[in-house]
């Protein structure tokens, strides 16, 4: 039995050490790619269409991660595509979160039948998949980087705003929100004084796995032709121009899939780390 007791203390011991690693290893990864996104800005090794190095050359000193096929620097188009994923990544949640929160809270102040009403119109769209919404939008508004976070964020925002509703119906079944509507605080004061401050923490995890999705959305619609056009290179982009060439210049292809791994991985771990750190019921389940 004391056994069994020290080992669950142990166990008690070490999971706040491993959720804050969890946390931590997220947001290096994740940093990595910040940073490359920021240097981007200020300094590239080469000008984005500039063609003047050899065809598919390997790893170099003059090309660190060797070059394309039309001989543009590999490196310069990897940097340039973390500063549109996280562009779209932040441009598409910010989006879908104004959206559907707004969405969300309306709904959940709303009659029966309205409710009804909105839910399954949301459900219909929710079910309706993301990137096949994005195409049509984006289709209809011509490829541009502003076309793929429209498309992303508005896909985004039915999830948003159904999470948004289930929350916020729950918080306004509660007693000292029927406590505060008798007191008479009006609906903005229990939407910010009550409603927000108790769902945030759900609605921030979920948009952190959102931001994931929604850069997995751009290297998709990239690889579609259906991005930021040229001289903007998207790491989707890069795949689809490096698919042919994976057997003579194999960089084109695994770099940006790794950089999509690493920021993906990273995002989903800092959406563990602040689920952690938002919920205390689920700390001390652990």
């Amino acid at each position: 039995m004391s056994t069994a007791v020290e080992l669950a203390i142990e166990t008690a011991k070490r999971a706040p050490r491993r959720r804050s690693l969890t946390l931590a290893i997220g947001c290096v990864l994740v940093g990595i790619i910040v940073v490359i996104a920021v240097v981007s800005l200020f300094y590239l090794p080469y000008p984005p269409s500039d063609t003047s190095g050899s065809r598919l050359a390997p790893p170099s000193p003059q090309h660190w991660a060797g070059t394309d096929k039309l001989g543009r620097d590999l490196l310069t188009q990897l940097m340039i595509g973390a500063r549109i994923a996280l562009t779209v990544g932040i441009g598409s949640v910010a989006l879908g979160a104004a959206l559907g929160v707004t969405i969300g809270v309306i709904v959940s102040f709303a009659t029966r039948w309205l409710d009804d009403t909105l839910s399954a119109l949301l459900d219909v769209l929710i079910a309706f998949p993301t990137l096949l919404l994005a195409m049509l939008i984006v289709a209809a508004r011509g490829a541009s980087l502003d076309s793929a976070i429209l498309a992303i964020g508005v896909a985004m925002s039915a999830i948003v705003a159904r999470l948004t509703r289930i929350l916020g119906k729950r918080v306004l079944s509660q007693d000292y929100v029927t406590a505060a509507r008798v007191s008479g605080t009006g609906r903005f004061g229990i939407v910010f004084l009550h409603l927000l401050p108790n769902i945030w923490p759900t609605l921030v995890v979920n948009l952190a796995l959102q931001f994931g999705l929604a850069v997995l959305a751009e290297a998709s619609l990239s690889y579609l032709g259906l991005g930021a056009p040229p001289p903007n290179a998207s790491w989707g982009r890069i795949l689809q121009e490096a698919q042919g060439t994976v057997l003579v210049a194999p960089v084109g292809a695994i770099a940006p899939g790794v950089l999509l791994v690493i920021l993906v991985v990273g995002i989903n771990l800092v959406a563990d780390g602040l689920r952690d750190v938002g919920d205390p019921t689920r700390r001390r389940r652990r």
